[in-house]
C-alpha cells in the first residue's frame, strides 16, 4: 500500500486484530458506550445545547478521533469543560437551547478543530507547551468549582430565583417551597448512589443502572407529565450531516479567541489521557497526529449539528481499565450509541434533568485538589501565584471562561520573560573538584589577584546582553586593580547578533581600559557565531581557551 495513502489515513497502519483482541474489545466498546450515552445528553445540557446533540457528538467523532488520531484508546466525546468553555463562550450571544446558540456551537466546533487541523498538519504540536501545567491546572480546577456551582440548583431541585427572593425577604418557607422535592430526590439520590458505588465504576456500569432506576421511576410516577423537569421529547434517527450557513464576519471574530482556547485546553486533556495510556501499552504516539484526530472529530461534530467534543480522561482511563486493545473498542462503543440514537430515545425522555446534574458533578469532583496548589506553592511560589491568579480570574471571569486561560498564559508569559531578562550572572574561582564554582557561595578565594572571572547561566542575547555588559564594565570600575577578566562561557548555549555586539563592545572598551578579556568553554555553535562576525579575531589565540581546566592551569600561571 502507497505510503502516502498510509500517511493520510493513519488506521491502514493498524495490524489485523485477533479473535481475543477482538472480544475483549467489544467488551470495553460496550462498557464504554453504555457510560457514554447518559453523559453525553448530561454534556449537551451542560454546554446549552439541545439533549439530543450530546448524543450527535458522541456518535461519529470519536471514532473519526480514533481512526485519524495516534492513540487508538483515547474515549473522546462530549466532556464536561469544553461543554463548560462552550456555554461561556457563548452566553450573552444568544439564548441557551436556542437555533441561533445551536448556529454558534456548530461553529465553534468547526473552527475549534480547524485550529487544531492547522497545528497538527503544520507540526506545531508543541504549542500546548507555552500553556504551562500551573495555568492549566488552576483553570481546570475552577472550571470544576464553576460546574458544580452551575449545576447544583438543578441536581436539588430549586428554582435559584425563587430561593434567592425567599432569601431576602428572611423566609425559610419559601425557600423550602421553592425545591422540587422528587427532583431533590432524583438528584441528591443518584448523587449518594454515584458516589457509594465510585471505587466499582470502572467494573459496572453504575452510570447506566442510575439512569435505568431513575428513567423507570420517572416514567411510573408520570413526574415529567406533572410538569417536573425532564430530558423531554427526542428526535430519533441519525444527525442529518450538514454545512450550516454562514454567519456573518463579526460573529466570526467574537468567536476566534474562544475557538482558539477551546483547541488548546481540550488537546491538554487529550495530551494527558494520550501520555498515561502510552505508558501503560507502551506505544507511541505522535501529538501533531493527535491534535489531526481531534480537530477532524470536532469537524465531524460539528457538520452533525454538534458541539466541540474532545477526548475524556475519565472514559479513556476506563477503556484502558476494562480491557479495550485496540480501536476497534470505539466502533462497539458506537453501535450503543446508534442504538440509542434510533431505538432509546423514546427512554431517555424520561431521564430527570437533577439525574443529569448528578451525572455531571460526580466525575467533576475528581478535578478539584487544593494539593496542587500547595505543592506549587512548596516547589515555585511565583508559579503558585501565577496558579492563584489564573483561578480567581476565571471565576471572576465566569461565564467567559477562557479569559481565565488568557490572564494565566499572559502572567506565565511575563514571568518567563522576566526570568530570561535576570540571567543568573556570578563571579566563579575553583573549587576543591577543580572546576569553576560560584566564589560567593562556596566561599572560594579570587582565582587570582587582579582577575575577575565571570560566568552567566543564560544564552548571550538581546535579553540578557545589557545584564553582562553591566556586571563586567561596572565590577571593573569599582575596583581598578582588575587587570583581567575571565568569561567562562560554558552555560551559554546560543548568541544574537546583540550578543556579537555586547562581546565586540566588551573587549573594546576593556582593552581601551588596559584590561584583558579572556574566554573559556565556548560552545561550538556559539564558536562558529563568533568566527563568522570576526569576534575571536579580537583576541589573541592565547586568550581563548577549550576547557575551564586549561583556563585555571593558565590564568594561575600567568
Amino acid at each position: 500500500m502507497p505510503a502516502l495513502l498510509r500517511r493520510y489515513f493513519p488506521f491502514l497502519n493498524w495490524p489485523r486484530p485477533t479473535a481475543a483482541e477482538l472480544a475483549a474489545d467489544a467488551r470495553a466498546g460496550f462498557t464504554l458506550g453504555l457510560i457514554l450515552v447518559p453523559q453525553a445528553v448530561a454534556y449537551a445540557m451542560l454546554a446549552g445545547m439541545p439533549p439530543i446533540t450530546g448524543l450527535y457528538a458522541a456518535l461519529v467523532p470519536p471514532v473519526i478521533s480514533v481512526l485519524w488520531g495516534s492513540c487508538q484508546l483515547l474515549g473522546a466525546g462530549p466532556v464536561a469543560l469544553t461543554s463548560m468553555l462552550v456555554a461561556g463562550s457563548l452566553a450573552g450571544l444568544a439564548a441557551a437551547e436556542s437555533a441561533r446558540w445551536v448556529e454558534l456551537a456548530i461553529w465553534l466546533s468547526l473552527m475549534a478543530g480547524a485550529i487544531q487541523i492547522l497545528i497538527g498538519a503544520t507540526r506545531l504540536g508543541m504549542v500546548v507547551n507555552f500553556l504551562p501545567g500551573a495555568v492549566v491546572g488552576a483553570f481546570t480546577q475552577a472550571a470544576a468549582v464553576l460546574i458544580i456551582l452551575s449545576q447544583l440548583p438543578a441536581m436539588l431541585g430549586l428554582s435559584w430565583s425563587a430561593a434567592r427572593t425567599a432569601m431576602a425577604h428572611g423566609d425559610a418557607a419559601g425557600v423550602l417551597a421553592s425545591i422540587d422535592w422528587p427532583a431533590f430526590a432524583f438528584g441528591v439520590g443518584t448523587l449518594v448512589f454515584l458516589v457509594a458505588l465510585k471505587k466499582h465504576s470502572k467494573r459496572l456500569p453504575i452510570v447506566l443502572a442510575a439512569a435505568l432506576a431513575t428513567g423507570v421511576i420517572s416514567w411510573a410516577i408520570g413526574y415529567g407529565a406533572r410538569g417536573g423537569a425532564v430530558v423531554g421529547a427526542l428526535p430519533a434517527g441519525l444527525p442529518q450531516f450538514t454545512v450550516p450557513k454562514l454567519l456573518d464576519w463579526e460573529d466570526y471574530r467574537s468567536l476566534l479567541p474562544a475557538a482558539a482556547v477551546i483547541a488548546l485546553v481540550s488537546f491538554v486533556e487529550a495530551l494527558s489521557s494520550a501520555k498515561t495510556i502510552s505508558r501503560s501499552t507502551r506505544k507511541r504516539w505522535d501529538e501533531n497526529q493527535e491534535f489531526i484526530g481531534q480537530g477532524l472529530a470536532k469537524l465531524a461534530s460539528g457538520l452533525s449539528g454538534a458541539f466541540p467534543v474532545s477526548a475524556s480522561f475519565s472514559r479513556s482511563a476506563l477503556n484502558l481499565f476494562v480491557g479495550a486493545r485496540t480501536g476497534w473498542s470505539a466502533l462497539f462503543a458506537f453501535a450503543c450509541v446508534l442504538a440509542s440514537l434510533l431505538f432509546l430515545t423514546p427512554a431517555i425522555a424520561h431521564l430527570p434533568r437533577a439525574f443529569l446534574a448528578a451525572v455531571i458533578i460526580v466525575p467533576v469532583t475528581n478535578l478539584i485538589a487544593p494539593g496542587f496548589f500547595v505543592r506549587l506553592w512548596r516547589t515555585s511560589r511565583p508559579e503558585a501565584c501565577i496558579a492563584a491568579a489564573t483561578a480567581a480570574a476565571t471565576l471572576v471571569a465566569a461565564p467567559q471562561l477562557q479569559w481565565g486561560v488568557l490572564a494565566g498564559f499572559i502572567l506565565s508569559l511575563g514571568y518567563f520573560l522576566y526570568q530570561r531578562s535576570h540571567p543568573r550572572i556570578i563571579e566563579v574561582s575553583v573549587h576543591a573538584d577543580g572546576t569553576l564554582r560560584d566564589r560567593q557561595r562556596f566561599g572560594l578565594p579570587p582565582l587570582a589577584e587582579d582577575l575577575l572571572a565571570v560566568r552567566m547561566d543564560a544564552a548571550l542575547s538581546f535579553v540578557t546582553a545589557n545584564q553582562l555588559e553591566h556586571f563586567i564594565i561596572e565590577r571593573c570600575r569599582a575596583e581598578p586593580g582588575i587587570r583581567r577578566v575571565l568569561i567562562y562561557a560554558g552555560p551559554i548555549n546560543s548568541i544574537d547578533v546583540t550578543g556579537v555586539d555586547t562581546l565586540t563592545y566588551i573587549i573594546g572598551t576593556l582593552r581601551d581600559q588596559g584590561v584583558s578579556v579572556y574566554l573559556a568553554g565556548i560552545k561550538k555553535q556559539v564558536e562558529d557565531v563568533l568566527e563568522t562576525a570576526g569576534v575571536i579575531r579580537l583576541l589573541p589565540a592565547e586568550h581563548v581557551f577549550r576547557t575551564e581546566r586549561e583556563a585555571i592551569e593558565h590564568l594561575r600561571a600567568a
